[in-house]
């Protein structure tokens, strides 16, 4: 996967490159977390997008090349569940024949890993991120929404690292509801050497009911965790790293802490982010999205394509994070984090 050698210079407003991309491959999820797709709105009659709305893969393909020229290196496949999309493996193995896209990488909440996870990595995938939000059966059954208890997604998560993938696991901390359960997560995965992200709740998708009260802080975690272990912090090992790594004085483990509510990182973001229907998005606050799926399926060339993406990226101004305490009076629409990819 080397350099297209055709890269173009692509900023927005606050001088920052297009390098990353997340794809949404499917709205749909097994789980109904509370603070992604809460069950009191995505019920069993919920109307998700038919198949037909969706990106083919050879669609995803496509953009992914166009996207690669203009400088994106990384790619993360999303959702909604992204193992829910049938044949997952054929679109890595696509994507990692872009020229130009150095890493591929998926978001997953591991209950279904052990029927694909060594295709996907046969395909070319190495890097899985596993969404874990407690050991205690009973929060971690009510968090997702289904009762669904963590010995399955703990047993992936080892699958996961026999196969041979970088495993990292993701924590979402919500005050009052699985706080307490930050020195047994943390105790875990130290004991196994893998590394686990603390993430602070976010006012995204459906968390209608977000207050920053209910924000336990980088800080607050950070504390807490000092009193029980000696931590050191790491330097930031990229630009646009958007976690805060800090690694066990005693072990070669390591935790991380993404604190996009109390330490905005949005002067660093590089992001952009695809629907799984082919709506552009520069930001995971956004309310509206480009419609490039019009554009494929409009006959467009690659060289109109281009130049609408380097259209809506030179115009991007993005910094909710950064502006979300004058923003909390409007009345915004959310997008849904399964929708627009998390």
């Amino acid at each position: 996967m080397g350099d297209t050698g055709m890269e173009q210079a692509v900023l927005d407003q606050h001088h920052r490159p297009l390098r990353d991309l997340r794809i949404s491959v499917t709205d749909r999820c097994n789980f109904r977390c509370t603070y992604c797709m809460p069950k009191e709105r995505f019920g069993d009659d919920y109307p998700f997008l038919p198949k037909r709305e969706l990106l083919t893969f050879g669609e995803v393909g496509r953009l992914v090349r166009l996207f690669a020229s203009l400088g994106v290196r990384k790619v993360r496949l999303t959702g909604g569940e992204p193992l829910l999309r049938r044949d997952l493996d054929e679109l890595v193995r696509l994507l990692a024949a872009v020229d130009g896209i150095e890493d591929i990488a998926l978001t997953t909440n591991g209950l279904l890993l052990h029927r694909c996870g060594r295709r996907l990595y046969e395909a070319g995938l190495r890097r899985v991120n596993i969404s874990l939000d407690a050991l205690d059966p009973e929060i971690f059954g009510r968090m997702n929404g289904r009762g669904i208890g963590p010995e399955r997604i703990l047993a992936n998560i080892e699958l996961a690292r026999r196969i041979g993938f970088e495993v990292k696991v993701n924590m979402v901390v919500r005050k009052g509801a699985n706080d307490g359960e930050i020195i047994p997560m943390a105790e875990y995965f130290r004991k196994r050497g893998i590394t686990l992200r603390f993430i602070e709740y976010m006012d995204v998708g459906g968390s209608d009911g977000w207050s920053l009260e209910q924000v336990v802080t980088k800080r607050e975690m950070l504390e807490l965790l000092g009193r029980v272990y000696d931590l050191e912090p790491e330097s930031r090992s990229h630009a646009g790293e958007v976690a805060a790594y800090f690694r066990y004085r005693d072990c070669g483990a390591r935790i991380g802490f993404i604190a996009s509510v109390s330490e905005s990182f949005c002067s660093t973001c590089t992001r952009a982010r695809l629907s799984s229907d082919g709506k552009l998005f520069t930001c995971l606050f956004a309310s509206d999205g480009f419609d490039l799926r019009a554009m494929l399926r409009g006959g467009a060339s690659d060289g109109e394509i281009l130049e609408a993406i380097v259209r809506v990226w030179t115009r991007r101004a993005d910094r909710y994070s950064d502006d979300r305490a004058a923003l909390a009076c409007e009345r915004r629409r959310k997008i849904g984090m399964s929708y627009i990819g998390g």
